[in-house]
């Protein structure tokens, strides 16, 4: 049995009806699920509706929810369910890239807490310009492991489940991802 944890107990008071546990967990999960569909998604048009999609499949499955696995790893496991068929139905073509096995302002969330220095303001904005190109260099299954680990502060032994791999590819994931990351950033900061 999974331990309880405020989002569970979030969740199951919304399955009796409760809307304002519902917007208490929106409100703790929208800026990280947005983040990491609009990271993971191959086309910027697709984000909002994949992000309205995943919270209206939360609200449709209250009723049957069980807490099976912890309430940020079912969410998030709705949103990649949502891309790969979104991916499946559109260009089928890149799908392999999101299971193979080897393959507003979206700088928000890395930028510093407004400053009054105009030069670490630019460099703040360039950092998160050059977070989020190296992001998109990487390959699909790496990204979106980093993506869930760092944004999502999920565990390994979550993602593993999540994107159904055993847990030391996920590492592997994590660990290339990490290392393309450093070389790529390290050619782009002062």
């Amino acid at each position: 049995m999974l331990p309880i944890t405020d989002d569970t107990v979030l969740m199951l008071a919304y399955a009796q009806g409760d809307a304002a546990a519902f917007e208490q967990l929106y409100l703790r999960h929208k800026q990280g699920l947005y983040g990491f569909i609009q990271r993971q998604s191959p086309r910027t048009a697709w984000v909002d509706d994949l992000f309205q999609d995943s919270w209206l499949a939360v609200v449709k499955a209250r009723a049957d929810y069980s807490p099976t696995a912890a309430f940020r790893t079912w969410l998030y496991g709705i949103a990649r369910n949502k891309l790969i068929d979104r991916i499946r139905l559109h260009e089928p073509a890149l799908l392999g890239d999101f299971v193979s096995e080897e393959a507003g302002d979206p700088y928000e969330r890395f930028a510093a807490p407004a400053r009054s220095d105009p030069a670490r303001i630019l460099l703040d904005k360039r950092t998160g310009m050059a977070l989020d190109a190296a992001l998109r260099g990487l390959p699909a299954v790496q990204r979106e492991v980093f993506l869930l680990r760092e944004q999502a502060e999920m565990s390994l032994e979550d993602i593993a489940s999540l994107v159904g791999v055993p847990m030391e590819t996920a590492k592997s994931r994590l660990r290339y991802a990490m290392a393309k990351l450093k070389l790529a950033l390290a050619g782009e900061l002062p």
